[in-house]
């Protein structure tokens, strides 16, 4: 459930479970998509549940496990039926600057530019293009929601939230761990497809960074740096999402990470799903 791990290009920089850790259980949906393709939460959903109902009807549990919340959101929840964005509307709207841009939104959907911060490019875009293509605002399409599984399946869940210097240190660890198992033979492989740049796999962590530092622009420590301070960033923004978006009824665990609590809150679930 990693919009990282999707991508076959990056297996070493997204983290995905290595083919020892693989071998111990079936895996779904890592590194099955090409990188010169973009995968939004529509596509990962659709692909999610015919994973999770190939897994039942094979008597297997389905654990989803991973760190993108619309991804969870969209696969549980379902998602608003926009229709396809017109080609032209789509390529004169992002052509616009961002101030331009949230301008004619205060126009066209007034409620959206309230919402939305002036200088946030990529949702300012999307809520001007849907209210041009469709003449429908994107809130109005929101409101909506189609191909949720979360009514048809019983959801237990369990959220992750360790203590935050844990966490900060387990984030600059990774990225020296990753350097070391060949993240840079694996940008240096990217680059040479020369991928659009704004393609998802062109902006996974660490591949800007490493970037820089095979062009002569950056040093290797400038580099991991970068790319360490980028994945402290993005785990603030998910520990910061999970806390606050998911049902308060969903355990959490924090404060200390308690190894033994959690396997044994893994193995009452475990059992309560045997007996359903």
């Amino acid at each position: 459930m990693d919009a990282s791990q999707v991508y076959a290009d990056i297996p070493i920089l997204s983290a995905q479970p290595t083919v020892a850790e693989q071998a111990k259980a079936p895996h779904r949906l890592f590194g099955y998509v090409d990188g010169a393709e973009s995968c939004s939460a529509a596509d990962w959903a659709g692909d999610a549940r015919a994973a999770i109902t190939k897994a039942h009807a094979e008597g297997r549990l389905p654990i989803l496990v991973g760190g993108t919340g619309l991804y969870m959101r969209t696969v549980l929840e379902g998602i608003a039926p926009v229709p396809d964005i017109n080609p032209a509307i789509r390529a004169a709207v992002r052509a616009l600057p961002v101030a331009e841009a949230h301008a004619a939104l205060r126009i066209e959907d007034p409620a959206a530019a309230l919402r939305l911060a002036a200088a946030d490019t990529t949702r300012v875009a999307r809520a001007l293009e849907v209210v041009r293509s469709t003449g429908q605002t994107l809130a109005n399409w929101q409101a909506e929601r189609v191909g949720g599984i979360g009514m048809h399946v019983r959801v237990i869940p369990l959220v992750l939230l360790p203590p935050r210097d844990w966490l900060t240190a387990r984030c600059d660890a990774r990225f020296d761990t990753i350097m070391a198992q060949g993240a840079v033979e694996e940008v240096a492989a990217i680059l040479a497809r020369q991928l659009d740049p704004a393609l998802p796999v062109m902006r996974a962590i660490g591949v800007r960074e490493i970037a820089s530092m095979l062009a002569g622009t950056s040093t290797k420590s400038d580099a991991i740096a970068a790319a360490q301070l980028a994945t402290r960033q993005y785990a603030k923004r998910q520990y910061t999402w999970f806390r606050n978006q998911c049902p308060i009824a969903w355990p959490r665990i924090g404060e200390t990470l308690n190894h033994e609590k959690i396997h044994n809150l893994a193995i009452k679930l475990h059992k309560e799903t045997l007996t359903v």
